[in-house]
């Protein structure tokens, strides 16, 4: 894929990408406008799995960008929508995280439950504790399946980097004596599932990103076409040492160059 005007469906991260924490990117609004006046296919794509889609959604909204629940992605619901290809209807899942990933996993279906369960799915959770950690290896030892949203070791905040899905993940992982399958980015699994949303192939996708280690490795491992912009957590050095398919400063530079193109 050579030219922008070649993608018709592209996978989106949004912190860095879309908004900074609370603040919006400039021209966020004209956009996410411009995707779908030209046809263009997308789905917002997040390891984030501490909000639902409808939050997200408002989230957005608040931004004046107006996105569909439908049209987001985030590491729980993937999570939830995998293991709804691979298990059958009420399979007894427990989970470890926030209502957020509960309510993924009871809208697929799921049955929850802290005994007798197939699957030990593992995420962010705010109130970890030693008895849930314990809890989950035990369940994980006893023969349950153990899935991960994600294993981004940090997450940043206006305090710094501070421990992420990995690093809880990890805990378990070590006491379990087991290694997670992992569903989020850099996995091929979401931009797999969000291709599958949107009807596309990844000769006609592309994934636009802050981030080399999990949009641009994701993407390309999933085949699809990688655009990388500078207004989150990648550096100029950085970004051009990677070598995307498209490098942009951030979002205005990329519609901007998008326009002139159609």
């Amino acid at each position: 894929m050579k030219r922008l005007s070649d993608i018709r469906h592209l996978v989106i991260d949004m912190d860095g990408v879309l908004y900074v924490g609370e603040r919006p990117m400039p021209c966020l609004t004209e956009f996410i406008a411009f995707l779908r006046r030209q046809g263009i296919g997308h789905v917002l794509a997040t390891n984030n799995s501490g909000l639902t889609p409808t939050q997200y959604a408002a989230k957005l909204a608040g931004m004046d960008a107006d996105v569909s629940p439908d049209h987001i992605l985030t590491s729980a619901t993937a999570t939830a929508e995998w293991l709804a290809r691979q298990y059958r209807p009420a399979t007894r899942v427990h989970v470890f995280g926030e209502d957020s990933l509960r309510e993924a996993m009871t809208d697929a279906g799921f049955v929850l439950a802290d005994e007798g369960v197939e699957v030990v799915v593992a995420s962010i959770d705010w109130g970890v504790s030693y008895d849930k950690i314990k809890r989950a290896a035990l369940l994980i030892r006893g023969g349950a399946r153990f899935v991960a949203t994600n294993l981004d070791p940090t997450r940043p905040t206006e305090e710094g980097l501070v421990p992420g899905t990995g690093a809880i993940v990890a805990a378990i992982a070590v006491a379990a004596g087991v290694t997670p399958v992992a569903i989020g980015k850099p996995e091929p699994a979401m931009f797999e599932l969000a291709m599958a949303r949107m009807g596309a192939t990844p000769a006609s996708t592309a994934t636009l990103g802050d981030r080399i280690d999990t949009d641009m490795e994701g993407g390309a491992r999933a085949g699809c076409a990688t655009i990388l912009v500078l207004s989150g957590s990648t550096t100029r050095e950085e970004a051009e040492a990677y070598g995307p398919d498209f490098l942009f400063e951030d979002i205005v530079d990329l519609l901007r160059c998008w326009q002139r193109q159609v």
